[in-house]
């Protein structure tokens, strides 16, 4: 028999392991390299990894978002309960606190007025004593109020009621113990109470402001009333009967002004509201 060479049988079996299942990893790289498939999906999926990244963030940002609204409505509701808190507080500024010392001086007033009868004049001291304080008291709280920006609604209600109630209390008590007639005390308190009211019905057209003829009138029944709260004898005793008599004349007088006043606002109003209307409707 003739043999078969050792390199030709080494041939046959080398070739037979570089076969198609056979192929080695350098000849399977290229092929991974060139294959469409693998390629693409690998880009694809690249790609994905990329696109989550914005998706990521828009996620990280609503986060943001959301917790800044919550920072947000938790920075107002803190803002407005301080605010509320800085407006409960400004009831007690100075002036408010001068209009509630007014108030205060009322009954002492009148504990000191009818003292030891009403007719003892160093009780009637101590009583002129405690109502100068009120009418200077009165000069400054609304000053302070407007110029160093203190108007409260609390203001605005009780500065009147005050002014009013100590001027109410000296009167009665002069026309209680038989120094003033009753119907100075009528034509005073009367006038008074009036405007008040006549202020509050045309409140809603606009607001009638206080004349230097109301202010001259209020100075000059403090003076009067003073004069007669001390137990003045002589010349000063004639002296505070006319004042007293200006302090009337003023009082019905600007009185007289501020219902001129009210009946001209109350028409401008009316008018303007009309003609509004007539807008409307056009």
């Amino acid at each position: 028999m003739t043999g078969v060479p050792a390199s030709a049988a080494g041939g046959s079996s080398s070739a037979r392991r570089t076969g198609p299942r056979g192929t080695s990893g350098a000849a399977r790289e290229p092929a991974e390299r060139t294959s469409p498939g693998s390629a693409a999906d690998r880009g694809a999926a690249e790609r994905g990894v990329t696109d989550r990244g914005p998706a990521d963030r828009g996620t990280t940002d609503r986060g943001a978002a959301e917790r800044g609204s919550t920072e947000g409505g938790a920075a107002g509701r803190g803002g407005k309960i301080a605010a509320a808190a800085v407006n409960q507080a400004s009831v007690w500024n100075v002036a408010n606190l001068l209009t509630m010392l007014r108030l205060l001086l009322v009954p002492a007033f009148v504990a000191l007025m009818l003292g030891n009868g009403g007719y003892d004049p160093a009780w009637r001291s101590f009583a002129w004593a405690a109502f100068a304080i009120a009418m200077i008291t009165d000069l400054f709280d609304g000053h302070l109020a407007r110029t160093y920006n203190l108007v409260t609604d609390f203001g605005k209600i009780a500065d009147p009621i005050a002014d009013k109630a100590i001027m109410g209390a000296a009167l009665i008590c002069l026309s209680a113990l038989g120094d003033l007639p009753w119907w100075v005390t009528a034509v005073i308190l009367g006038r008074e109470l009036g405007i008040t009211v006549l202020r509050f019905v045309v409140i809603r057209y606009g607001v009638i402001p206080a004349s230097r003829g109301g202010k001259l009138k209020t100075l000059t029944q403090g003076i009067a009333v003073g004069m007669y709260v001390l137990a003045l004898t002589g010349p000063l005793a004639t002296l505070r009967f006319w004042v007293m008599a200006a302090a009337v004349v003023l009082t019905v007088a600007t009185g007289l002004d501020y219902v001129k006043q009210a009946i001209v606002l109350r028409r401008r109003g009316i008018a303007e509201r009309r003609a509004a209307l007539k807008e409307t409707e056009g």
